[in-house]
C-alpha cells in the first residue's frame, strides 16, 4: 500500500518484539527499521525487508519513518530517549513512572514543539487505558471513589527497575492485589485504603556472584516510586529457577468506581483486563496510538499528548463513516 504508515522501533526487548507482531496485524502500517543499542548483527529478527540498525543511525531515517515507537524502560531509557527522538520523529512511548509524568511530559513537549512533531507519551494500559477509564468514571459518577488494582501479574516496568539494581543478574516482580481490599470496594462502602493495603509486590531475584543479598534487598525495598510505599517481598532464586518458573509475562487488573446517584442509589463501574502477555498487549496499544500520532501530526497538532488528548476515532483504521455505522 502506497499510503502505509512507516514505523520504526527503538529497542528489541519483550515490548519491541511484541510491537513487531502488532504491526503485522495492521494493513495500514509498514515496519521499516529496528534501532538497538546492541550490535545489530547479534539480533535474530528474521523480518524480511526490515533493517536492524544502531540507534546512532536513527537521524538518517527522519524522512523514511513516520512514527517511531520507543520500547525502552521508564527507569533509565525513556527519560533520555523521549525528548531525543521527539526532535526528529513523531513518537509513542509507554513511560510509566506515574509520579514523574508531568515532568516527562514537559521535556518531551518542548522537544516535539520545536521540531513540529507529535509525541504521545505514557501509552499502554496503565498509564493509558486505565487512565481513560478513571477519567470517564469520575466524570460520570462525581460522588464516589476510584480504585485501581493491578495483577496478579508480572510488571515490566518494575521488573526492569529491579534489574537495574547493582548486583542483580536477573529478576521479575509480581504485583498482587489484596483480596480483602477488593471485597470492601465492591461492597460499595468506599473505604480509605493506603497503597500498602491494596497491593503487595513480590520480587524474584537472581543475585550476581559475590554481591551482598541484604544490600540488594534493601536497595529494592527502598526504591522510590517503585517499591518504597509497598509491602515488598524479595525472594532470591537461581537463574535456572527464573527461566523455568518466571518466563511468562501475564498481567491484568481493574479500575473500579464506586459512587452514588440521586440520594441513595449505589452505582459501580468496573473495567477489567486479563492478559496472557503483558508486553504483547501493551505493544498493541502503542501501535494503535502510533496511528493516532500520525493523523494528529498530519492535522498540524504538534507537541506532547497523552491519551486524554486523543479522540478514540484516531486509533481505528476505519473511517469516521464506518465507525458510526459499525460501532455506534
Amino acid at each position: 500500500m502506497s499510503n502505509q504508515i512507516r514505523v520504526g522501533i527503538v529497542g528489541y526487548g519483550n515490548l519491541g518484539r511484541g510491537t513487531i507482531e502488532a504491526i503485522k496485524l495492521c494493513s495500514d502500517m509498514e515496519l521499516v527499521a529496528i534501532f538497538t543499542r546492541r550490535a545489530p548483527e547479534t539480533l535474530s529478527v528474521n523480518e524480511p525487508n526490515v533493517e536492524v540498525l544502531p540507534i546512532s543511525s536513527a537521524e538518517e531515517y527522519k524522512d523514511k519513518i513516520d512514527v517511531m515507537i520507543l520500547c525502552g524502560g521508564s527507569a533509565t531509557d525513556l527519560p533520555d530517549q523521549g525528548p531525543y527522538f521527539a526532535r526528529m520523529f513523531n513518537t509513542i512511548d509507554s513511560y510509566d513512572t506515574h509520579a514523574k509524568i508531568p515532568e516527562y511530559f514537559s521535556v518531551v513537549n518542548e522537544a516535539a514543539k520545536e521540531s513540529g512533531k507529535t509525541s504521545i507519551i505514557s501509552v499502554g494500559w496503565d498509564p493509558g487505558l486505565f487512565s481513560l477509564n478513571r477519567l470517564m468514571a469520575e466524570a460520570i459518577l462525581p460522588n464516589g471513589e476510584t480504585y485501581t488494582f493491578w495483577g496478579k501479574g508480572l510488571s515490566q516496568g518494575h521488573s526492569d527497575a529491579i534489574r537495574r539494581v547493582e548486583g542483580v543478574a536477573g529478576g521479575v516482580q509480581y504485583t498482587v492485589p489484596i483480596d480483602e481490599a477488593i471485597m470492601k470496594v465492591k461492597s460499595g462502602v468506599n473505604p480509605e485504603l493506603s497503597t500498602s493495603e491494596k497491593h503487595r509486590r513480590v520480587c524474584y531475584v537472581v543475585a550476581q556472584e559475590g554481591y551482598d543479598k541484604a544490600k540488594i534487598e534493601h536497595d529494592i525495598k527502598t526504591m522510590p516510586n517503585y517499591f518504597a510505599d509497598y509491602d515488598t517481598e524479595v525472594n532470591f532464586i537461581t537463574a535456572e529457577e527464573l527461566k523455568e518458573n518466571h518466563s511468562k509475562l501475564p498481567h491484568g487488573g481493574f479500575v473500579i468506581r464506586s459512587g452514588k446517584t440521586g440520594k441513595e442509589n449505589n452505582q459501580i463501574i468496573e473495567y477489567f483486563l486479563n492478559l496472557e502477555s503483558n508486553p504483547e498487549f501493551t505493544a498493541s496499544v502503542l501501535v494503535a496510538y502510533a496511528r493516532a500520532a500520525y493523523r494528529l501530526n498530519k492535522e498540524g497538532q504538534t507537541g506532547a499528548k497523552t491519551v486524554f488528548d486523543v479522540a478514540p476515532g484516531y486509533l481505528s483504521p476505519k473511517s469516521a463513516e464506518d465507525l458510526r455505522r459499525d460501532l455506534l
